[in-house]
């Protein structure tokens, strides 16, 4: 992928929610291969920024890009489209618990057209290798760790070869120990694909260890400081 590519181009965007202006003059751009942290209070604004760029929050004003796509007028159909190039990492780990983890993975590919049953084999048992779980296919969700869960939610997130990945609080619940693990993880997706990852934290450690670039959610507004890479 191009390194000079324009995954997100946010020009002077404002969020509201409920008729309630969280965030105003929003600029933020980001290039493929790029780590993006958005820091701030709890209710500060990070996590309405991070669903407006999937499409959950409306842009009231302002002009918002997303992979090509003007986040502000798409389509549902193109909306669609867009998502399948998303992929999502939540705080919450939201496994099915009544299917397998390969169940799990496989009812995302299936979702996503993947007709081919070896083709979706072989991609699932691919992801599972790549968060060293391989053998996990079999178990269910309450059988893995908080951090063996949060690892299979990375899996499902890059099944689709995402250009970019929102993590929102993807360590909120994890301990240091399994949430460096986590964003290891994430920082080798972005190393080794090229994709954009946007990670939205109050842990002000994470942008020491795998540097980036950082926005602090604060008063309103969305602040630059860039990290020493």
């Amino acid at each position: 992928m191009d390194k000079q590519y324009i995954t997100i181009n946010y020009t002077n965007v404002h969020l509201c929610h409920n008729d309630r202006t969280i965030l105003s003059d929003v600029c933020l751009q980001a290039h493929s291969g790029e780590m993006i942290y958005l820091t701030g209070q709890v209710g500060s604004g990070k996590s309405t920024l991070l669903s407006s760029m999937y499409g959950n929050t409306p842009i009231r004003k302002g002009h918002a890009i997303i992979l090509d796509h003007d986040i502000q007028h798409i389509r549902r159909s193109s909306l669609q489209y867009l998502r399948r190039q998303i992929g999502i990492v939540h705080q919450e780990l939201r496994l099915l618990s009544d299917r397998t983890i390969y169940e799990n993975l496989d009812f995302v590919l299936r979702a996503t057209d993947w007709d081919n049953k070896s083709l979706r084999r072989e991609r699932i048992e691919e992801v599972l290798n790549w968060v060293e779980l391989p053998d996990t296919g079999n178990c269910y969700p309450h059988e893995l760790s908080g951090g063996q869960k949060q690892c299979i939610c990375i899996a499902r997130a890059i099944l689709n070869h995402p250009e970019l990945i929102l993590a929102d609080e993807p360590t909120g619940q994890l301990d240091m120990e399994n949430g460096e693990r986590v964003m290891a993880l994430l920082d080798e997706v972005r190393r080794q694909t090229g994709c954009t990852v946007v990670i939205s934290t109050h842990n002000l450690q994470w942008p020491d260890i795998f540097p980036g670039t950082q926005y602090v959610c604060e008063n309103g507004e969305l602040k630059k400081k860039t990290i020493n890479q």
